[in-house]
C-alpha cells in the first residue's frame, strides 16, 4: 500500500514541481469558482439563454484558434517561468475588473464578453507554456506521473471550486466568488518565484553541457510554428490521436455549457445543486487522473481509442438520465472517461515528440482540444435552444463514439500489414505499439533524425 502511494505521488519528490502544484491547486480552484459564478450570472441576466452562454464560452476560447500556436512558439523560445508569471498576473487583473463591476452593480453583458475574450488571449499563451513547463520541471522519466498529477489537482480544484462557488453565490452573490478567483492567481505566482530553476532536470538550465546547449539555444531562437506543424504531419502516430482529440473536443467536451443548462432547464436546480452536478463530473475526472498516475511510459494507440469509446458511450447515456441522482452517477463516470482519454492522448503525443518541438506540439494539441470549443459551444448552444439541454450531451456522446470507431478502423488497417508481412516478435509486449518502419523517434538519436530529415534552410 505504501509503495503504491509512493508510486502515485513520486513526481512530488521534486521541489519545484511541489511548489508549482500547490500554487495551481489554489489558482485553478479559484478559476472554477469564477466559471460557475460567471455562468450563473449570464443565465440570470439573459433569462437562461443557451445562446448567450455559448457566446461567452466561444469568446473565452476563440483566441485558442488564433493565438495558441504562437503561444507554443513563445514557450519554446522564451523563459517559461517568466511567461507564466506574467500570464497569471494579467488573468488576475482581468478577474478583479469583473469582480468590481459585479459588486458595484455596473456589470453589463458586453463587459463579460470583453473580459472573457481577454482571459482567452492570456490562456492561449499560458496553457501550452504550462503543459510544456511540467516536463521541464521533472524530466521525461517522471513526466507521465507529473502530467497525470497535474490533471488530478485540476480535478481537485474542479471539485472544490464549484462547491465553494455554490456556497458563495447563495450567501454573498456572484461578485465575491469572482473576487476570490482574482486573488487566487497570486498563489501560482508565489510558487513560480520561489522555484530554483537550476534544479530543473528537463529545462534549459538543467541540461548537461554535453547535450549540445548551443544547438538547443539556436533552435529556441529560430523556433517557428511551421516547423512544429511539419514535424507533427510527418508522424502518423501523432496525427491519429490529434484527429481524435479534434472531433471529441469539438462535439463532446462542452460541459461548461451543457451542465448549467442541464441543471437549470431540466432538473430546475438551484446554485447549490448545480455546484453538486459539476462537482460530480469533477470527482470522476479526479479518479481518472489518479488512475493515470500509474502510467510509466507512452500509452498504446488502443488505450487512447478505447478510452474515447467509453467516453462517448457514457456521455450519450448521461443525456438520457431520467433523474438528478442518475445524472450525478453518469456524469461521474463520464468525468472519469473524459480525463482518462485526454491524458492518454496527451501522453501519447507528448512522449512521442522531440523536446525541441514540445511547446509547439502541445500548443497544437491545446488548439485542437480547447480551440475547437468556440465552434462546439456555438453549435451545441444553438442545438440546445431548439431541442433542449439533453441534446447537447446526446450529440457529444454519439459523435465521439463514431469518431472512436473510425479511429479504431484506421488503426487496425495501419497495423495489419506490418503484422502479416513479418514473423511476430514474441519478445515484445503484446499491448505495446507495433514496431515503426523508421528508427524510434523516442531514442537518444531523435534530435539528429529530425534535423537530418528537415528541408534545407529550415529555421531560417
Amino acid at each position: 500500500m505504501v509503495k503504491a502511494r509512493s508510486n502515485t505521488f513520486r513526481s512530488l519528490s521534486v521541489r519545484n514541481f511541489r511548489l508549482f502544484a500547490a500554487g495551481q491547486v489554489v489558482s485553478v480552484a479559484g478559476t472554477w469558482t469564477m466559471v460557475v459564478a460567471q455562468d450563473w450570472l449570464v443565465l440570470g441576466m439573459t433569462g437562461d439563454s443557451g445562446t448567450a452562454l455559448g457566446a461567452v464560452t466561444a469568446l473565452q476560447f476563440a483566441p485558442m484558434l488564433l493565438l495558441t500556436l504562437y503561444g507554443g512558439r513563445l514557450a519554446d523560445r522564451y523563459d517559461k517561468r517568466m511567461l507564466l508569471t506574467v500570464a497569471n498576473l494579467t488573468a488576475g487583473a482581468l478577474a478583479a475588473v469583473l469582480a468590481v463591476l459585479v459588486l458595484t452593480g455596473g456589470v453589463r453583458l458586453w463587459h463579460i464578453w470583453l473580459l472573457a475574450l481577454g482571459i482567452g488571449v492570456v490562456n492561449a499563451v499560458e496553457v501550452p507554456t504550462r503543459m510544456s513547463f511540467v516536463g521541464e520541471l521533472v524530466g521525461n522519466e517522471l513526466l507521465p506521473n507529473a502530467s497525470a498529477l497535474s490533471a488530478a489537482y485540476f480535478s481537485v480544484a474542479r471539485v472544490a471550486g464549484p462547491a465553494l462557488a455554490g456556497l458563495l453565490i447563495t450567501g454573498f452573490g456572484t461578485g465575491w466568488a469572482i473576487a476570490l478567483n482574482a486573488v487566487s492567481y497570486l498563489a501560482t505566482v508565489a510558487g513560480l518565484r520561489m522555484m530554483r530553476p537550476e534544479e530543473n532536470p528537463g529545462g534549459a538550465r538543467g541540461e548537461r553541457p554535453e547535450a549540445g546547449q548551443g544547438a538547443r539555444k539556436k533552435e529556441r531562437k529560430d523556433a517557428r510554428v511551421v516547423d512544429g506543424l511539419r514535424y507533427t504531419a510527418s508522424r502518423a502516430d501523432l496525427t491519429l490521436p490529434m484527429a481524435l482529440v479534434a472531433v471529441i473536443g469539438l462535439c463532446g467536451m462542452n460541459f461548461q455549457l451543457t451542465l448549467p443548462l442541464l441543471a437549470k432547464t431540466v432538473f430546475h436546480a438551484d446554485a447549490t445543486s448545480f455546484g453538486l452536478l459539476t462537482t460530480a463530473f469533477a470527482a470522476g475526472s479526479l479518479l481518472g487522473a489518479i488512475a493515470g498516475t500509474r502510467r510509466s511510459g507512452r500509452p498504446a494507440a488502443r488505450t487512447v481509442i478505447g478510452s474515447a469509446l467509453a467516453f462517448g458511450a457514457l456521455e450519450a447515456a448521461a443525456g438520457w438520465a431520467p433523474g438528478f441522482l442518475f445524472a450525478v452517477v453518469l456524469l461521474t463516470l463520464t468525468g472519469f472517461a473524459s480525463i482518462y482519454f485526454a491524458q492518454a492522448a496527451n501522453h501519447r503525443i507528448q512522449l512521442g515528440s522531440d523536446p525541441a518541438y514540445r511547446g509547439r506540439i502541445l500548443a497544437l494539441y491545446t488548439l485542437i482540444l480547447q480551440g475547437s470549443t468556440p465552434l462546439g459551444a456555438l453549435l451545441v448552444g444553438l442545438l440546445t435552444e431548439r431541442l433542449g439541454a439533453r441534446a447537447g450531451l446526446w450529440l457529444g456522446g454519439l459523435v465521439s463514439l463514431a469518431a472512436a470507431l473510425v479511429a479504431l478502423g484506421l488503426e487496425y488497417r495501419g497495423t495489419r500489414p506490418a503484422r502479416t508481412a513479418a514473423a511476430p516478435d514474441l519478445s515484445r509486449d503484446p499491448d505495446s505499439d507495433p514496431p515503426d518502419p523508421a528508427p524510434d523517434p523516442d531514442s537518444d538519436s531523435r534530435e539528429r533524425l529530425v534535423r537530418d530529415a528537415a528541408p534545407e534552410g529550415r529555421g531560417r
